[in-house]
């Protein structure tokens, strides 16, 4: 029997290629172009993606940006409580100013009262020479975006026991509350990729070995290790080398969860055809796992370190508002909150307590922004 052939049916018998006819022609987009699409529809990821780029962009420029340098004490503003900023008085547009403060010493109490004086107001003044500081530790600078009216006072958060503004110590411990969790994170990153790539790509004894360093280091208690190893850090030591030591701590206590992670996907990827591709063309195991391996989940690691991120500067706030981390004069927002550790001084002068806010604040962003990466990086999601 014959087989009946279909004229309309025909085959071409040449190479396809991808590159010509209507899928040639078709839009495509990157890995990371695709990632970028489905982050930017995040909105509250990148809501707190800009909001934490503002707070690092402000890192180098606290001391133009704050108006008093971060030890300059006012004797006669002792604890005083916020100044109101205004724009309107008696019904006429003046711009920001501040109404200044009248101190009274009340003799039942022997408490300061402060009031103020409504029938003078005093504008702000702006880019104008206040407290000189070293500009990146280089150049000397006495530049302030805002400062204090002419004779008066500009206390927007109010001060401290000794008369220090919160709102510039807030600014300065900005910059190292900040600056210590990507350190951190950076020392945690090293760690992590480098012994969990080891045990994912060679396996057998070194992955043993690892994986039971791992499990000594997740064992010991967190929060006392912390404490034992801040304890240690010598009394006569800087606060350039305490800031480093902290650090340091911070980040060889973070590492593990990371080389876990590391491990399981190296584990998966390296039996890949790519992976042996490079073994057979000559490739290094350095160069494997740099090159080839690594790049394949960098969209993970970028997620897990948004989230790490804030549990660094939580660690840091821990430590110092504990008396064991940093301490002054460094100014961070742990060390700030380390002054509001008497109750009574929270009832009576609750503004100390302003230093929650940025800290809240950025940790709620980090992670925020991780679960905007995370979803974004995941190619089922």
């Amino acid at each position: 029997m014959g087989v009946t052939r279909d004229p309309s049916h025909f085959v071409d018998p040449a190479p396809f290629d991808p590159e010509a006819g209507e899928a040639g022609r078709l839009p495509s987009a990157s890995a990371w172009r695709l990632i970028a699409r489905r982050f930017l529809r995040h909105r509250l990821a990148v809501a707190s993606a800009i909001v934490l780029a503002i707070l690092y962009a402000t890192v180098p420029f606290v001391e133009w940006l704050a108006p008093y340098g971060q030890a300059r004490r006012n004797g006669d503003f002792i604890h005083a409580p916020p100044q109101g900023l205004h724009l309107f008085h008696d019904g006429r547009f003046i711009g920001p100013f501040v109404y200044p403060y009248r101190a009274e010493l009340d003799l039942q109490t022997f408490r300061r009262e402060y009031r103020s004086d409504t029938s003078r107001p005093q504008p702000l003044r702006y880019l104008c020479r206040g407290d000189g500081y070293q500009f990146l530790g280089l150049v000397h600078a006495d530049r302030h975006l805002i400062c204090p009216p002419e004779g008066g006072t500009l206390f927007l958060l109010g001060t401290d026991r000794l008369g220090r503004d919160m709102l510039s110590r807030l600014i300065y411990g900005a910059r190292i509350s900040l600056v210590i969790g990507l350190v951190g994170v950076s020392i945690s990153f090293v760690l992590g990729l480098i012994l969990g790539g080891i045990a994912g790509y060679f396996g057998g004894a070194v992955d043993a070995a690892v994986q039971r360093l791992i499990e000594v280091v997740r064992s010991l208690p967190e929060l006392p290790l912390w404490l034992a190893l801040s304890a240690a850090l010598p009394p006569t030591w800087s606060p350039l080398w305490v800031f480093f030591g902290i650090t340091i701590i911070l980040g060889l206590l973070d590492w593990p969860g990371l080389a876990r992670a590391v491990r399981a996907k190296l584990l998966a990827l390296r039996e890949e055809d790519f992976v042996q591709a490079a073994e057979l063309m000559g490739a290094t195991p350095a160069r494997v796992i740099a090159r080839h391996l690594i790049p394949n989940f960098m969209s993970h690691l970028i997620a897990s370190a948004t989230l790490a991120i804030p549990t660094m500067i939580l660690g840091e706030t821990a430590l110092s508002f504990l008396g064991l981390g940093l301490r002054p004069p460094v100014t961070s927002w742990g060390v700030l909150l380390n002054e509001a550790q008497n109750l009574a001084a929270v009832q009576l002068y609750p503004w100390l307590l302003w230093p929650v806010v940025p800290v809240l604040v950025t940790v709620l962003a980090f992670n925020f922004l991780g679960d905007g990466l995370r979803d974004a990086a995941d190619p089922y999601h």
